[in-house]
């Protein structure tokens, strides 16, 4: 009997280890899924248990009449830290009977600063993700929740370390936001400093020599397009403009044909005299030297001997009166002889001309 007692203890020891190692493999692969017990069994429960839940969590509503107040969403901090896995999975059997190690307790906020620490003194964010070799970036990338639920267990990919905890961090964040603002700053900086030379080039003339003549003639072609852009091109406002001034002069060389190309009479000549007289000139308005009366338009012996020219008068058909000698003096220095029209020393009129006989 004692025989059979022991052997029986020792069998149950064997199944308990068993059972324990087998739950323990089950928990560790994450194959809860798989339970030997019946399925429908396991679906009755559940459903079971669902609905004790939904009883549980009834409660009755009075309506009192008053609006209560609606409260907007939670804004959460963008930057704060929290572990994905606060609280340690429950032991397993294995571990309770001391077959494998029980998982670390949760790791303090001081124990996480230094890992923090280590992680920023090795420079981890600054280097690309060893999963995805890419860059950490302000939005968030599911790496290792991916990693895991490829290879089915939780593992780290680089030390291949069980059981290990996690928490989020904005290191990477940080480091990139400083590396934008950098490319930003730098982008600008470069803008700044193009823009800067292109305006040299355009102001200061190079030491080569062909590129200096290269600058002089855009330069010149810069003032030529100004020029041609000031001026008004619009042709037929000029050749219209061009008409009207030759109608104007047309009508100038008209007046004055009108008003020298005819001779005048004896009658005209008289009134034009009568007018002369009515002014009273005793003086050349040229020579400022008195005019001859009636009776003295005869040369002086004495002038003829020295040479001296004849100071007979001349009666213009404005009505004034000069020395003949003075008037062609002036018409040659003026105009000259070859021009058929002169104008009038006072008057600035076309006029005739007339000898007046003493």
């Amino acid at each position: 009997m004692l025989q059979c007692k022991g052997h029986s203890s020792k069998q149950d020891n064997l199944a308990v280890t068993a059972v324990a190692l087998q739950d323990h493999i089950l928990h560790d692969l994450q194959l809860r899924n798989l339970s030997t017990a019946d399925p429908s069994k396991t679906k009755a429960q559940q459903r079971d248990t669902r609905s004790k839940s939904l009883k549980r969590n009834t409660r009755a509503v009075i309506d009192t009449g008053l609006k209560t107040a609606v409260q907007g969403p939670k804004v959460e901090d963008p930057e704060r830290e929290y572990v994905l896995d606060p609280k340690p999975p429950p032991l397993t059997l294995a571990q309770k009977l001391g077959l494998f190690e029980p998982p670390p307790l949760p790791l303090s906020s001081e124990e996480w600063e230094k890992v923090k620490q280590r992680s920023i003194m090795q420079g981890d964010s600054t280097q690309p993700c060893p999963i995805c070799k890419e860059e950490f970036e302000l939005r968030p990338q599911a790496c290792l929740q991916a990693f895991e639920k490829f290879a089915n267990k939780k593992t780290c990919p680089l030390c291949r370390k069980n059981q290990y905890q996690t928490r989020v961090i904005h290191d990477g964040a940080r480091l990139f936001k400083v590396k934008c603002a950098t490319r930003i700053q730098a982008s600008w900086r470069g803008h700044v400093v193009r823009k800067w030379y292109r305006d040299l080039r355009r102001t200061v003339p190079p030491t080569d020599a062909k590129l200096r003549r290269k600058f002089f003639e855009g330069k010149f072609t810069e003032i030529s397009r100004r020029i041609l852009c000031s001026y008004n091109t619009n042709i037929e406002e000029l050749f219209s403009e061009i008409d009207h001034c030759l109608a104007i002069n047309r009508s100038v060389l008209q007046q004055l044909e009108d008003r020298c190309g005819h001779e005048l009479t004896d009658g005209d000549w008289e009134e034009i005299q009568i007018q002369a007289l009515h002014r009273e000139t005793l003086e050349c308005p040229i020579c400022l030297t008195p005019l001859p009366t009636s009776g003295d338009c005869r040369q002086d012996p004495v002038e003829m001997l020295c040479g001296q020219p004849s100071r007979e008068m001349v009666l213009l058909s404005c009505s004034h009166v000069f020395h003949h000698t003075c008037l062609l003096a002036l018409e040659e220095f003026s105009l000259g002889e070859s021009s058929p029209f002169h104008a009038c020393p006072l008057c600035r009129s076309c006029y005739q001309k007339k000898i007046l006989e003493c």
